[in-house]
């Protein structure tokens, strides 16, 4: 069976696959240009564009080049709905995720919303978050309010389907990651740890993706809005070997998918 994983990479982003290994990597960077690197299997032509629906895991073992706090941009791997596609759509994914200041995501209490290695789930285009959307106008302002703040996100935080919690392993090191996408919850482990459980699944279908590119975002449910792109001194890159997704049937019986 033909493999459904794609190779996209623009500016210095570049792909290198041996054996069971592979590296994405940006060779240096301008914030004048987009640069990425990224495998997934989103269907850019055809009419079925994703893949993937629960229960579905994916199993991997990783490393980047550097540290927290050193690393540039936005990566990780897991399972999104590619919202940025035409046409656009209410963002949904769980994934491991970094993101480097000035990057700003605190979309989870008590998780830092930027230089943070974490395990985190969204999905924007549930009913419930979708009938709060006509009040944004009026909520926004009092969310500016700290004490507000602390009483009216966490249902908000609930309604869009917000699970977070960082992932305290030195990023720079071989890890075992393992993302659990179940029919109604998901749970992540990092060498055989729980590190997030109980975490509420994003609807299907979604695609699977692994990337590292240069660009930031800025989403604050104060009602901060922001995105551009990073400079990168030198090259920084992330490094994936015994990646596999299994599927298991009604009957609870597992097979790895191509």
């Amino acid at each position: 069976m033909q493999s459904p994983w794609q190779h996209y990479t623009t500016g210095t982003g570049q792909i290198h696959a041996a054996d069971t290994r592979v590296r994405l990597l940006l060779n240096g960077a301008s914030r004048t240009n987009y640069n990425d690197a990224q495998l997934d299997d989103y269907q850019r032509t055809g009419r079925v564009a994703l893949l993937r629906r629960p229960p579905l895991t994916m199993r991997l073992r990783a490393r980047f080049s550097h540290p927290e706090g050193v690393l540039r941009g936005t990566m990780g791997f897991g399972f999104w709905n590619y919202p940025i596609a035409l046409p656009p759509a209410p963002p949904r994914a769980l994934w491991f995720f970094y993101q480097a200041p000035p990057g700003n995501l605190p979309l989870a209490m008590g998780v830092a919303g930027g230089g943070c290695w974490k395990a985190a789930t969204i999905d924007t285009g549930r009913a419930r978050a979708l009938a709060l959307a006509p009040f944004a106008p009026l909520v926004v302002p009092l969310l500016r309010l700290p004490r507000l703040f602390r009483g009216l996100w966490p249902p908000i935080q609930w309604a869009v389907g917000v699970a977070e919690t960082p992932v305290r392993v030195p990023m720079e090191a071989w890890h075992e990651y393992e993302l659990v996408w179940g029919a109604t919850t998901s749970c992540f482990r990092v060498d055989g740890r729980v590190v997030l459980a109980d975490a509420p699944s994003p609807r299907g279908p979604l695609c699977a993706v692994i990337w590292m590119d240069n660009q930031y975002l800025i989403v604050t449910p104060q009602g901060r809005l922001g995105w551009g792109l990073l400079d990168l001194a030198g090259p920084q890159w992330l490094e994936v070997e015994r990646l596999e997704l299994e599927k298991r049937n009604l009957e609870g019986e597992g097979f790895v998918l191509p």
